[in-house]
């Protein structure tokens, strides 16, 4: 059992591009950090947090003025923040909304070594860090995720109660069910979605392209058939795996959505706590998830 375990391992693999697209410096002026490598924005702010792990992670805070919730996105195994940029840019422009993103461990300038385990340490330490830095709270967050980010996602939705949504973009139902046809979830098995989505109270957005050729089309219609609280899904016609920000819907498609949520925390606020239109453009180097041996 140990060689499968193996097996499934070696091609279930992050793949950070090498070298990193970008880098973190300290402005000799601000003292604050900074991208090097990309363009300067302004409104954006970088972290480095630490993880349960003990591992730096990189974050990057995409502020909108007048954003009326914020994004919390988990991209794919394939890609690195700086590859990231101009779709973060148009998705703050579009959607009218705050994005914090971040790197895995292992990715980009993030220290550590990239695994199922770290990625749920990772994106715990952003959300505590939009909590104490940002002081936003649950309800006025979505989360994102993209392929493989959809593991860290499911993760912290299935954990917090008062999420005002959930975006699965391409999604997995588990790392063995991309690779095989299993009936059943196996312990051995990595980011296991199919059995955390049931356990999701806020509303849950599916977007899958019909022709995914990495991802089956049945993850995305499974996830959604599975979530408790289902918006209408975007099955985009003759999408791939990668390049579904291309199609005039999704965006249409989001922003419906994100506009949806706002009318629920308006008419449907989350009860009290008890305890503590143009598309956007193809990102040529936004690659969201890959196989194969290292």
């Amino acid at each position: 059992m140990g060689n499968v375990t193996s097996n499934v391992a070696a091609k279930f693999a992050f793949f950070p591009p090498e070298p990193a697209t970008y880098g973190v410096t300290k402005d000799d002026e601000t003292g604050k950090l900074v991208f090097a490598g990309v363009s300067a924005d302004k409104n954006v702010e970088v972290h480095q947090l630490t993880t349960k792990s003990g591992n730096k992670v990189v974050a990057t805070f995409w502020r909108h003025p007048f954003a009326r919730f914020t994004l919390l996105y988990s991209h794919g195994n394939a890609a690195d923040l700086g590859q990231m940029v101009e779709l973060f840019i148009e998705l703050r422009a579009h959607l009218r909304v705050n994005i914090m993103s971040y790197d895995y461990s292992g990715y980009g300038a993030s220290t550590g070594k990239p695994s199922e385990f770290n990625t749920y340490y990772d994106i715990e330490a952003v959300y505590n860090c939009l909590r104490s830095d940002y002081g936003i709270k649950q309800e006025e967050i979505i989360l994102y995720g993209q392929s493989v980010g959809s593991g860290p996602t499911l993760h912290m939705a299935s954990r917090l109660k008062r999420l005002r949504g959930v975006v699965l973009h391409s999604a997995i139902l588990s790392g063995i069910r991309v690779l095989y046809p299993v009936k059943m979830t196996l312990w051995f098995d990595i980011f296991k979605n199919i059995d955390k989505i049931r356990h999701v109270n806020s509303q849950v957005l599916v977007i899958h392209g019909t022709n995914d050729e990495i991802v089956d089309l049945s993850h995305g219609k499974r996830l959604w058939e599975l979530a408790k609280e289902k918006y209408d899904p975007l099955w985009v016609k003759g999408g791939g795996h990668c390049n579904l920000e291309t199609y005039p819907e999704y965006i249409k498609h989001l922003k419906k959505f994100v506009n949806a949520m706002e009318k629920l925390s308006l008419t449907n606020p989350p009860p009290k706590q008890l305890t503590n239109e143009p598309s956007i453009t193809e990102t040529k180097h936004n690659r969201c998830l890959k196989f194969g041996k290292r």
